[in-house]
């Protein structure tokens, strides 16, 4: 079977890839390289020993789309995580997160229902949630106004793949919620490449370890948890990647029990971020540099899936440890700071 994989060098995308072609799915990857590197290719092909078919293309480019789907009328399935996702970034450019994020779900719809074959996986996230009003946090919690334009976005499409699968008696949908995806893979031929000063704690991590950061700031030491710092789901991203084949495969088999369907991707455990730094250091050997700064704006206390409707409906549950996925995430930093 074919499947298309939109931002498919991306992190979580070229994780997903990899997963594919080990079950024998064929690949088409669509990415615009605006936050990935075509040297991603060569890592999948590393791994599996395929080189995916590639194809350079904006999804904002309606023409080009259009004629990418007139050549490739023969997919199975869509996993669409080509999306920005930096939060922060998000706040001070409204207009392009809802233009790259929300304007290119549509087009990509308007060509996926001309197909025969309408499956879809939709990259979603736990920041549809807001914040939260209980531990952990199941698919029936309340949608609460979104903390910033990339979570209103996620928000959004959400809605339209609802809005669309009330109407179409053919698209079939499946929201994944991630929560916190860490580490690299294993084989550390690819991981995360963020873009400038990392937004996330574990590149930060790495990357102060390897001396390309001064220190790390851990946000607040004062929150009513029992080391007084914010609590995470962090989960391998080897693990969210196979949770994404799972899901594709209830689609193609039919499986599904409506059109639409939503799950968390978790590990359904709570770590704290100086249990990540502990986890870190026993896996790397070494102290690190970090300092209890001031509370952050914006940040949640404690943040964690309940993954009960993933493991009764899809049959899936994480399988890596915190400790491993620290291993893998240092492995990789070691290895492209070394290039």
């Amino acid at each position: 079977m074919k499947i298309l994989v939109t931002g498919g060098l991306g992190y979580i995308g070229s994780h997903t890839v990899v997963e594919l072609q080990n079950e024998g799915y064929d690949v088409v990857v669509i990415d615009n390289l605006s936050n990935s590197t075509i040297s991603v290719l060569n890592g999948i092909e590393a791994i599996t020993g395929i080189r995916p078919e590639f194809e350079e293309l904006d999804l904002r480019d309606n023409s080009k789309l259009k004629d990418f789907f007139e050549r490739h009328n023969d997919i199975d399935g869509v996993i669409h995580f080509a999306a920005s996702k930096a939060v922060g970034e998000s706040v001070g450019k409204p207009l392009f997160y809802y233009e790259n994020n929300v304007s290119t779900l549509i087009h990509l719809l308007q060509e996926l229902l001309k197909l025969d074959k309408q499956n879809i996986i939709f990259s979603s996230s736990c920041t549809v949630y807001g914040e939260a009003d209980k531990m952990p946090i199941t698919e029936n919690a309340p949608i609460k106004p979104a903390q910033s334009p990339y979570g209103n976005t996620k928000q959004i499409c959400e809605e339209i793949l609802i809005d669309t699968c009330n109407v179409s008696s053919y698209l079939k949908t499946i929201a994944l919620r991630y929560f916190n995806p860490i580490g690299a893979h294993p084989s550390a031929e690819i991981g995360e490449l963020p873009q400038g000063v990392p937004q996330n704690l574990v590149p930060y991590i790495t990357q102060t370890a390897i001396g390309l950061r001064k220190e790390l700031s851990v946000f607040g030491n004062d929150y009513p948890t029992p080391d007084g710092t914010c609590i995470r789901d962090y989960i391998h991203v080897v693990d969210v990647a196979k949770a994404h084949v799972v899901a594709l495969e209830r689609l193609l088999n039919n499986h599904q029990t409506s059109n639409y369907e939503v799950f968390n991707i978790g590990t359904g455990k709570g770590s704290s971020v100086i249990e990540v730094i502990e986890a870190f250091e026993r896996v790397s050997n070494q102290k690190l540099n970090y300092k209890i700064v001031e509370r952050r704006t914006g940040d949640v206390m404690s943040a964690y899936a309940d993954i009960s409707k993933a493991k009764n409906m899809l049959g899936w549950t994480s399988s890596l440890t915190l400790d491993e996925a620290m291993r893998d995430a240092w492995q990789w930093e070691q290895k492209i700071r070394t290039k």
